[in-house]
């Protein structure tokens, strides 16, 4: 505690020599202006009794006797009159949250700010050699606005109270990159992978899981956007995991009914302590006690608004939205009732988070963080659809979104991203195919070659290759759905595809549709292609300077062509002989390919497609070079059989609606 009366710093400290020492004399004390009493006691006058007393002449405080204005007691100081600027600056978190948000409040004169060490109880204060007074009703709302969020003292603060200051309207906020104060905000270290975790993850992916465990702790919601490819479902499996350990409530997945075996299938690689159900078909349960018995319920968006009854009555831990666009209207009954499942947590999950207009981003955030971004009425009126609100918008969602490309961690993948999907069936083409089954069952017996389970291997890659149809390929095969998902994505980033199949009609469909649905290039290589005009073909496709495809039959164009201008890989249909689809890979996985390839394997799971998946991934196992055929082997012949014994009908596989 000192006087100012010397602006000498050496002389700070003691009491200017008044000569009176009957009154109260002026002192700095932490940065305020104080009255220090003959009998040693302090008097914390107000901003009001200061001013009165340097510009009005008061001299009597609370009863006691002033000697002199301020200004004559600490010369070195100058009072000012009008209270400056105040508000409250904000910094948002690091991009992966491994540094928390934090405020401070913030003291402007003239357009500079002042460092100063200020709270909300204080009206006055002296910064350096400069005294001022504080608008008390200014001071009241800035505690309002703290208060509103759950923040007491400024400082380092929670995301949730950083999203809730965030979306405060106010003038008096605002975001800066940098503390006006020097502060000390820790850097959280990298979440610890949760025990069972059968996978290893890349530093991205260890990222990503941290971030989402970040999110979830604070009982938000976010929206993971990665890119294709780069593993969302394991980084969310990741975290499903550690909350099981940490929280005895269930997670349920809502996802596409084709994913709905991919997803138990990956829970089970993953992390096989978590117990699975998938809720679906005319024997999933209709109690919620059993239901809530398993770690995760899996579950398709029809099945989860027939049964939102049984569903809302269960309190989940997390709720995960897979391909999450199937939201982004939020006008859809759909949206609106996935939106009123009871939860703590929510993750939304998509590659493609906006896919036309702000409003599909507002859908899916409402659904991470209701009411975060207001109702859809007050956010149209702010953002519109053009790139300066876009970027206006970008701030204040940027915190709950997780948006990596594969070109930004490119260094941390592999060469070549292989995709296994394992596609459902719908009800009527299991039927279907069964029928097909029994057909070839009853005229070769237990004689069945390849030759005879070609019938089912065209069934599987589409039904109109064996009953002749026409027309929109997509509601008649839930593959084809699944694949113009992949297709959305890819040609979303501007992107290249080459699509492999065996079957000449199918390739002809695929053409036709993607020219149609998509008005992009799309030619076909395959054994009616003369072979003087297949390079040529390849050296247009890669002149092209937009999005396109090319389909190709893995035999005819699997060898000898350079394709690295796509960077995506589809088999449509899978190869009896994993060398023949290896080799079709090698078109555009080979040297000269500066980006990493991602291959999608897509398969109909307990169809004669999920005995060549298994077969293409024993023999890989074994010799991955090998060119392995079928020589009708003892091995051959029990895959033959086991193909003809599976059926998607026997299997109890929940189908698509």
């Amino acid at each position: 505690m000192g006087t100012l009366c010397n602006p000498n710093p050496a002389h700070r400290g003691h009491v200017a020599d008044t000569g009176d020492t009957t009154t109260a004399g002026w002192h700095a004390d932490a940065g305020h202006l104080v009255l220090r009493l003959p009998s040693g006691s302090l008097i914390h006058p107000t901003a009001s009794e200061v001013v009165g007393a340097e510009f009005k002449g008061r001299l009597t405080i609370r009863g006691e006797e002033v000697c002199q204005r301020p200004s004559h007691a600490l010369p070195a100081v100058k009072f000012h009159r009008f209270p400056p600027d105040v508000g409250i600056d904000v910094v948002p978190p690091a991009e992966d949250l491994s540094r928390s948000p934090s405020c401070a409040l913030r003291v402007c004169v003239g357009g500079r700010t002042i460092a100063t060490p200020l709270a909300l109880t204080d009206d006055q204060f002296l910064a350096g050699n400069a005294w001022y007074p504080l608008a008390t009703e200014t001071l009241a709302e800035l505690g309002a606005l703290l208060k509103s969020a759950g923040i007491i003292q400024p400082g380092s603060i929670t995301l949730k109270q950083y999203l809730d200051l965030r979306r405060q309207d106010s003038d008096l906020i605002a975001v800066v990159t940098a503390p006006t104060e020097p502060a000390t905000v820790p850097v959280a270290a990298p979440a610890d992978l949760p025990a069972g975790l059968r996978a290893n993850l890349y530093p991205y992916q260890h990222t990503g899981f941290t971030w989402l465990c970040r999110i979830a702790d604070e009982g938000l919601g976010c929206i993971l956007g990665d890119q294709m490819g780069l593993g969302k479902t394991l980084q969310v499996i990741a975290l499903l995991l550690r909350e099981r350990a940490t929280r005895d409530a269930p997670t349920l997945v809502v996802a596409p009914a084709t994913l709905l075996d991919n997803w138990q299938r990956e829970i089970s690689r993953f992390a096989p302590s978590l117990s699975t159900c998938i809720h679906r078909g005319h024997e999933r349960s209709g109690y919620a006690r059993v239901i809530r018995e398993y770690s995760v319920v899996i579950t398709s968006y029809e099945t989860a608004m027939r049964d939102i009854s049984i569903l809302g009555m269960i309190d989940w831990n997390v709720v995960v939205l897979d391909e999450a666009q199937a939201i982004k209207n939020p006008d859809a009954q759909r949206t609106m009732t996935v939106k009123t499942l009871p939860r703590r947590a929510a993750i939304a999950v998509s590659g493609t988070p906006v896919e036309n207009r702000l409003r599909d981003l507002w859908s899916l955030m409402d659904f991470a963080v209701p009411g975060f971004l207001g109702d859809l009425a007050t956010f149209e009126s702010r953002y519109a659809d053009n790139e300066h609100d876009a970027g206006d918008l970008e701030p204040l969602v940027s915190p709950l979104i997780l948006r990596r490309l594969v070109a930004d961690v490119a260094q941390d993948l592999p060469a070549r991203i292989d995709i296994p999907q394992a596609i459902e069936m719908s009800d009527e083409a299991a039927a279907r195919y069964d029928a097909i089954r029994a057909e070839i069952a009853s005229q070769y017996g237990k004689a069945a070659s390849l030759v005879a389970l070609t019938k089912l291997r065209m069934f599987c890659t589409h039904p109109f290759i064996v009953d002749g149809g026409t027309g929109d390929p997509l509601p008649h095969s839930t593959k084809y759905a699944r694949l113009v998902e992949i297709l959305d994505e890819i040609f979303a980033s501007n992107e290249k595809v080459l699509i492999f199949t065996s079957y000449t009609k199918m390739a002809d469909i695929l053409a036709a549709d993607i020219r149609r649905r998509y008005r992009l290039p799309c030619d076909v290589i395959d054994g009616r292609t003369p072979v003087t005009d297949r390079q040529p073909m390849v050296d247009r496709f890669g002149a092209i300077m937009t999005a396109a495809a090319l389909v190709l039959n893995p035999k005819a164009a699997g060898t000898g062509l350079n394709i690295t201008a796509a960077n995506h890989v589809i088999h449509f249909n899978l190869e009896w002989n994993p060398a023949v689809e290896d080799q079709a890979t090698a078109r555009s996985h080979r040297r000269g390919q500066v980006r990493p390839v991602t291959v999608h394997r897509l398969f109909h799971p307990s169809t004669v497609e999920e005995v060549i998946d298994q077969r293409a991934q024993r023999k890989r196992a074994i010799a991955a070079q090998a060119v392995v055929g079928t020589e009708g082997g003892a091995e051959d012949l029990a895959d033959i059989a086991r193909a003809m014994e599976l059926s998607p009908v026997l299997a109890g596989v929940d189908h698509a609606p």
